[in-house]
């Protein structure tokens, strides 16, 4: 009995806070609101999809930019994926609707992730450029990667993994650029981590306007699928952590894995060098910043059923 009458009170909100004008039939408010929001939304989201798709194109070509010695065929590609990426990235934001990027009412985690790749792409780049044009720029670069590679020189360390796996013969010069770029990737990805879970520990994050739409803000999770929602979202997001805290220690194996199968990975190649490396810090990242912001929404979930818990038991009280 409490719980229909608290349905009736909330319909009667509801109907109170969008009550009828002009003696309109009940749905043509909505539908004609509707039909303005479906108008306007492309239109809206437009500016901002088209700044954020000309960052990612800059973001692609920018090693190609900052490197001097890139040969002009691997520039016209980096031109053209660049294209790609911002096409895809406008296309994604333009649409009102979900697609394949997760988080995007939720900010700023695509902003993070946005920023600690280019952070990652900007500072490899330096170093490679500092070898061919040194620099007040490139000096810094360096020595803070040379300063991280000491921090990280120790045994079973993921930097030491990936250089181990580099095929024998290179000079040593190039596997302590490896080295110290690998471990300069990596503490910038375990500051960002450390920062991100920091920001939800302090209800900094989502900062959202409005309610959390899980369905928005994660278009490839299906929260009507299987059990229970929280525990699902929980399940999810302890795979992730332990992939991202185990990817370290295993991608250095793919390298192993191409020099037997196809060709040798060397990351010689100042694209090899810069996006290897991003590639190989930046997923695992990825991966323990997902599986946080999944538990965090999962205790969101479970907050506002305790929330409506108490509600409908305060509304059976008074009735």
């Amino acid at each position: 009995m409490g719980r229909i009458v608290a349905k009736l009170r909330q319909a009667v909100i509801f109907r109170g806070r969008h009550g009828h004008k002009n003696n309109e039939a009940p749905g043509e408010n909505w539908r004609a609101k509707s039909r303005y929001m479906g108008k306007t939304g492309a239109n809206a989201n437009l500016p901002g999809a088209v700044l954020r798709a000309v960052c990612v194109a800059g973001l692609v070509m920018l090693p190609a930019l900052v490197v001097p010695s890139v040969a002009p065929e691997v520039a016209q590609l980096s031109v053209l994926l660049a294209i790609f990426a911002g096409g895809v990235i406008l296309a994604e934001y333009s649409s009102d609707y979900p697609g394949i990027i997760e988080f995007r009412f939720a900010a700023p985690f695509n902003r993070t992730r946005f920023l600690l790749v280019a952070m990652m792409v900007l500072m490899l780049a330096l170093m490679l450029r500092h070898d061919a044009m040194p620099g007040p720029a490139g000096a810094m670069a360096a020595a803070l990667a040379a300063g991280c590679g000491q921090m990280l020189d120790f045994a079973l360390s993921p930097v030491r993994l990936l250089v181990a796996a580099l095929p024998e013969g290179l000079g040593a010069a190039h596997l302590a650029a490896v080295h110290d770029g690998a471990a300069l990737a990596m503490v910038l990805g375990v500051t960002t981590v450390l920062g991100f879970v920091t920001a939800i520990r302090l209800n900094y994050w989502p900062m959202g306007h409005g309610p959390f739409n899980v369905w928005i803000n994660l278009p490839t999770f299906d929260p009507t699928a299987g059990n229970d929602v929280v525990e699902r979202l929980l399940r999810t997001a302890r795979i992730n952590i332990l992939l991202g805290l185990v990817l370290p220690f295993l991608l250095p194996g793919v390298i192993i894995a191409s020099a037997v199968l196809v060709q040798p990975l060397t990351l010689e190649s100042p694209m090899g060098f810069v996006w290897g490396i991003v590639l190989w810090a930046f997923v695992p990242v990825s991966l323990v910043m997902r599986g946080v912001a999944m538990i965090r929404v999962a205790r969101m979930i479970r907050a506002n059923r305790r929330r409506f818990a108490d509600s409908e038991g305060n509304a059976f009280v008074t009735v």
